[in-house]
C-alpha cells in the first residue's frame, strides 16, 4: 500500500489547549473531524499528556489556525511535551472561557467530552460544541496538505497521520 495516499484526505491543523488546574497545555492536532452540526472528534495519541488531560478535565478548546501561522507555534505545541514545558509560554493567546486560544487563528471551539474510543495507538475523543467563533474570519484555514507542501512541515512520531520511512 501506498500510504502517502492518505494525505490527500483532507485535514485541518488545529491547536487543541486544555486548562491543567490553571495552567495551559495542549497539542497540534489534525486529526479533528465534524460529526454532526454540534459534534466533533478529536485523536489524541495515548502517550500525550493532552491525552491525559483531557480524560481528567472533559473539556477542551480547538484554535483553527490559518496559512499564516508561524511555524514556532506549530513547533511550540507539537515537538515537545506539556509534562515538561509550558507550551503557551511563547505563544500569544486569549483567554476564552478559561481556555488559551491561539491570537491569530482563525476561529476556535469549546468543546465538552461525551465519549472516547480507544483505539491500539490513538484516543477518538467525541466532544458537543458549547461555544465557537471567528478571531479572524478574513484568514484561511490551514489544511494538512498545504502544512506538508507549502510550509515544509513534518508530522511528529505520534501524530495520527505519521508515515514513517
Amino acid at each position: 500500500m501506498n500510504k502517502n495516499v492518505l494525505r490527500t484526505l483532507s485535514y485541518g491543523v488545529y491547536a487543541v489547549s486544555v486548562n491543567d488546574a490553571g495552567r495551559a497545555t495542549g497539542c497540534i492536532a489534525n486529526s479533528i473531524m465534524q460529526v454532526t452540526y454540534d459534534t466533533v472528534a478529536v485523536s489524541i495519541n495515548h502517550e500525550n499528556y493532552t491525552n491525559e488531560c483531557l480524560k481528567k478535565y472533559k473539556k477542551f478548546a480547538i484554535s483553527i489556525l490559518g496559512e499564516d501561522i508561524e511555524m514556532n507555534t506549530i513547533a511550540y505545541l507539537g515537538f515537545q511535551s506539556g509534562r515538561d514545558k509550558n507550551k503557551f509560554e511563547h505563544i500569544e493567546t486569549v483567554d476564552i472561557n478559561g481556555f488559551s486560544i491561539i491570537k491569530n487563528a482563525v476561529g476556535y471551539l469549546i468543546c465538552e467530552i461525551i465519549n472516547d474510543i480507544e483505539t491500539e495507538t490513538h484516543t477518538v475523543f467525541l466532544a458537543k460544541i458549547t461555544d465557537g467563533e471567528y478571531l479572524n474570519a478574513d484568514k484561511k484555514p490551514m489544511t494538512y496538505d498545504y502544512y506538508h507542501r507549502v510550509k515544509k512541515g513534518n508530522s511528529p512520531k505520534k501524530a495520527p497521520t505519521y508515515i514513517g520511512e
